[in-house]
């Protein structure tokens, strides 16, 4: 008797579970066909990746196979035509979560992962995704399928980013992979050097390892505010910088032309600022939300401020505290401190 109520009840309990499989469905092709060998190495602690609610049932979000088959058999379709290149995928975390509330739901998508080229000398850094996507249920019911396709979104942004980007010149080995961040970090001259190369930097990657525009020099105007670097008749506006470096301290080049001192404490390099002045239309919905780990511990770095030691330096310009990404040049927020919507 009691089997075959086991069997009666098990149909409902199938029921009751659903599953949302990811669609890995948008274009991801390399214009350049620029690769010849695609390898996703799956380092998630977890393979699970989450379920939330739909009315009063689970829906389990999952890869049709798994990730690694799956995102293989997508990139090999689109990409059907070979190059010489070795495109490594790293996926470091894939997690959804649901927080309730007493009338609605938060669904929470966290998604890290970065691309190397793989050469002779070792693994060569590209680029990477270190984001928090957050959907409410007052926006969309459809938590499951909404957080599934941002999961699509956010690795078709990296590999399409990943084509474009020069890969690093600093190599690391496959055993480096697990802990490349500190392995990187560690050879980016921002981090080890004690002095700071005055002049404009027009990326991000230029800024990390301190190689200004080869024979700009900087322009000041009667304020002492830095307005563009020139070069014979060749110049670069400011809005141009993504930072420059004066008399021993560096500074953010921010939207509307203005720019902000940049510090450092135990966990890296940030700026003091606001919403209102990284975000001057209001568009913040694509912002990168995140809590920073690791970082930069030590003494201070060539005329950049340690926020942690400063002797009561009152911050003027701005109560939001932001992090500068060496890995993408991105700004990164303490969830716990400020969140766009």
């Amino acid at each position: 008797m009691k089997r075959i109520l086991l069997l009666l009840f098990f149909p409902v309990l199938l029921w009751a579970q659903r599953t949302e499989i990811i669609d890995l469905s948008k274009s991801i092709k390399d214009s350049k066909n620029s690769i010849k060998t695609f390898t996703v190495i799956d380092q998630r602690p977890d393979k699970e990746i989450g379920k939330v609610m739909y009315h009063k049932d689970d829906v389990n979000i999952v890869f049709e196979n798994d990730a690694v088959t799956d995102i293989k058999d997508w990139f090999y379709k689109d990409n059907p035509v070979r190059g010489n290149q070795e495109l490594i995928l790293l996926l470091e975390n894939i997690k959804i979560s649901e927080d309730k509330k007493e009338k609605y739901s938060i669904g929470k998508l966290t998604l890290k992962a970065s691309t190397f080229i793989k050469k002779e000398d070792g693994y060569h850094f590209i680029y990477r995704m270190d984001t928090v996507a957050n959907v409410s249920s007052r926006i969309t019911p459809y938590l499951a399928q909404t957080l599934s396709k941002k999961i699509t979104i956010n690795l078709t942004e990296l590999l399409k980013s990943s084509y474009k980007v020069n890969p690093w010149k600093y190599a690391i080995s496959e055993n480096e992979l697990n802990s490349y961040s500190s392995s990187l970090k560690n050879n980016l001259e921002l981090y080890k050097n004690d002095q700071l190369e005055e002049g404009a930097y027009t990326d991000y990657y230029s800024f990390f390892t301190q190689t200004p525009e080869a024979g700009f020099t900087l322009v000041t105007n009667k304020k002492g505010e830095v307005t563009k670097a020139v070069n014979g008749t060749e110049k670069i506006t400011l809005r141009k910088m993504y930072a420059f470096t004066l008399n021993g301290k560096a500074y953010k080049n921010l939207p509307l032309g203005s720019s902000t001192e940049i510090l450092k404490d135990e966990k890296g390099f940030f700026i003091m600022t606001s919403k209102a002045a990284l975000f001057p239309n209001d568009n913040a919905s694509g912002a990168m939300i995140g809590a920073m780990t690791g970082g930069l511990i030590g003494a201070m770095v060539g005329g950049i401020i340690d926020a942690s030691t400063s002797s009561g330096k009152k911050i003027k310009n701005g109560d939001l505290k932001v992090y500068l990404d060496p890995f993408t040049g991105n700004y990164i927020f303490e969830e716990e401190d400020y969140k766009f919507q």
